[in-house]
């Protein structure tokens, strides 16, 4: 991605909220466990922004285990750009922008191993994005258009959309009111078929981190069919964050 690329995506993305920060009492109408979570990860006075910039490290299982690393940034109620190189010769990115998810990987800078576009793409790029709100947990209150429910004291849920699709991000909270696990419907075709349906994607969060104010998860074990019997073979994605920042809102956009 050139420079102006990268600066246009980050326009494109970084939101148009009001300059604003966040305080408890912004949540105090909200389930106890819900507000817990939040208030565990958003400490008072951090900046209400939706959109994130992060660089991590970890694995890819592209029928093997690779290593990776990338940079993101991702608005989970816009967007995302994934870029990554594997093994030292697989690179390309994975993104939703504007409507569109497209997924291009070469081998070596010349050899293309992926090009994918198109309705189904996109709706399961926008599911991603919209999944990864658990990245950005200012993104997750009520002013961004969400809605919450619990279940209990360990189990809540966020309901949003991202354009079309549909978002219920459930969260296992640990006794510390920090996720522990994640998992959504999201559109795809996990096991190669054609046929393309929604399946259940999530994973095990195994670290948190404090980043300028909010506490995100900062390693974890994602993949297909997360709380089934078929899990072990649906990971495929290991992460761990190195750097992370959050990208302040346009008020000229409010």
């Amino acid at each position: 991605m050139s420079a102006r690329t990268a600066a246009g995506v980050e326009n494109t993305l970084r939101g148009a909220s009001p300059a604003e920060v966040f305080s408890g009492g912004e949540v105090t109408d909200l389930p106890a466990p819900v507000r817990r979570y939040l208030r565990a990860s958003i400490a008072d006075g951090t900046s209400l922004a939706t959109c994130a910039k992060l660089r991590m490290r970890g694995h890819i299982k592209v029928r093997r285990w690779l290593p990776f690393t990338a940079r993101q940034i991702v608005n989970p109620h816009k967007g995302l750009v994934w870029t990554a190189r594997a093994a030292g010769l697989i690179a390309g990115s994975d993104r939703y922008i504007d409507g569109a998810g497209v997924m291009d990987w070469k081998l070596a800078g010349m050899v293309t191993l992926v090009h994918a576009e198109g309705a189904d793409v996109s709706r399961s790029a926008a599911g991603r994005a919209g999944g990864e709100a658990i990245l950005v947990p200012t993104a997750l209150l009520p002013r961004f258009g969400v809605t919450w429910t619990a279940t209990d004291d360990r189990h809540i849920t966020a309901h949003y959309r991202l354009g079309p699709v549909p978002v219920d991000l459930h969260l296992h909270l640990d006794p510390r009111s920090r996720p522990r696990s994640v998992v959504f419907q999201r559109w795809g075709d996990p096991d190669a078929t054609g046929a393309w349906g929604w399946y259940p994607f999530g994973g095990l969060i195994t670290g948190h981190r404090a980043f300028a104010g909010l506490t995100v998860p900062s390693e974890g074990r994602l993949g297909w069919h997360f709380g089934t019997d078929r899990w072990t073979a649906g990971e495929f994605f290991r992460y761990r964050l190195t750097r992370y920042r959050t990208v302040p809102p346009d008020p000229a956009r409010a």
